[in-house]
């Protein structure tokens, strides 16, 4: 079973050693990030830096100015962080120098500095709050700037494949700047509420299944104002047609849906044409339809015969991959995320016993988050598992 550990250009551009011990864990692959959101990433083992602040989202190669001339949306570059002019072609050379194959890691509607100087941009709750991290994937120029990104970022010079993240909606539920939104527990029927749009894009798109904005927006409201003072940890569809009604419910996740899945097929399609013969396509997605966020929520059937396969987020279990097991066909990938960061809550003195459960649900392959925040220890771990 094919291993991936995933990679930050950082921890490898200026580190002579990164390349050969990133090769020594037994991948055979590495998933180098192209396009990435803000983060704060530790760099344990890196001769020159120990921290790296990416204050913005940014790509991390320079953008072919063609390409983007005349957008206002349009991909930003990276600051003082960035190791290099090219960080993502340095690094990509290095490793696959070590012998590695190289694929890009390409994060897509995650983008809060897009959000803080496009306000209308952003999705916007039942209550009229923006998310700035939270392209809505409705609008069509937020989808013309996503399909092109990944075009760009994901056939690199080199690259094999590609792995979108986020090639779908987001919502409430993910990581922004300091948060302070767990003083009411909130399931994910609750978080699927607080996740809807009400952008004009998507107000569009309810009326053109007859449902009216106003009257959607004012129903999510009520069913949320118990929440507000109790909680709600309840959780699957059943529990948000107890919120807002089967019927609304139904409609609004027919919209989602439809506007997720073009999206998804207009952006393998746009990497494919931009890619040499043989070139692979991932998903970083999540089989429950309704949920949102960096593994997007995705029909298996529908998403495993668009793309070539998945990436399955497995740090709750591997019980995620089933779903897209059993519709895989031909070469189709089921790869199970599996994270090695004990700091992260992952735990890589199991990395051997949970591969081999992943496996017997169908998965294809492996990936391994994250090569380059793991400690020497966690690095160990892996090795040994991986040789074993």
């Amino acid at each position: 079973m094919k291993a991936s550990a995933f990679v930050y250009p950082w921890d490898v551009v200026g580190d002579p050693g990164a390349a050969a011990r990133i090769a020594d864990l037994g991948v055979r692959q590495v998933t180098l990030a192209s396009a990435y959101h803000s983060t704060r990433a530790l760099t344990p083992r890196h001769p020159g830096h120990r921290i790296v602040t990416a204050e913005h989202a940014s790509v991390l190669y320079p953008v072919d100015e063609d390409r983007w001339a005349g957008r206002a949306l349009r991909p930003y570059a990276p600051g003082a962080w960035a190791p290099a002019a090219d960080p993502y072609g340095e690094a990509a050379h290095a490793l696959t120098e070590a012998g590695l194959d190289v694929h890009s890691w390409v994060v897509l509607a995650h983008n809060s500095r897009l959000g803080a100087e496009y306000p209308d941009t952003g999705v916007v709750n039942a209550y009229g709050d923006r998310y700035p991290w939270a392209p809505c994937i409705a609008q069509r120029a937020v989808r013309d700037y996503l399909t092109t990104l990944a075009a760009e970022a994901g056939v690199r010079p080199g690259a094999r494949g590609t792995e979108l993240e986020s090639c779908g909606w987001y919502g409430l539920a993910h990581l922004h700047a300091h948060d302070k939104i767990a003083g009411v527990g909130l399931g994910d029927a609750a978080q699927y509420l607080m996740s809807l749009c009400f952008c004009p894009a998507c107000r569009s798109g309810y009326a053109e299944l007859g449902l009216d904005a106003d009257e959607l927006s004012a129903a999510v409201r009520r069913a949320l104002e118990p929440v507000w003072s109790a909680g709600s940890l309840d959780a699957g569809w059943p529990a948000v047609e107890k919120l807002v009604g089967a019927g609304l419910a139904a409609t609004t996740l027919e919209w989602r849906t439809r506007v997720a899945r073009t999206l998804q097929e207009s952006a393998v399609e746009a990497v494919r044409a931009a890619a040499p013969p043989g070139f692979q396509v991932l998903l970083h997605a999540d089989p429950t339809t309704y949920h949102c966020g960096a593994n997007v929520g995705v029909d298996p059937h529908h998403i495993m015969r668009v793309a070539d396969g998945v990436v399955v987020p497995c740090a709750a279990g591997p019980h995620l991959i089933a779903p897209f097991a059993e519709h895989r066909t031909g070469g189709g990938v089921v790869a199970a995320n599996l994270t090695v960061v004990s700091g992260m809550g992952g735990s890589p003195a199991r990395l051997a016993a949970d591969v081999a459960r992943a496996a017997g649900l169908g998965a294809t392959e492996l990936r391994l988050y994250h090569a380059g925040l793991a400690s020497d220890a966690d690095l160990a771990l892996v090795r040994e598992a991986l040789g074993a």
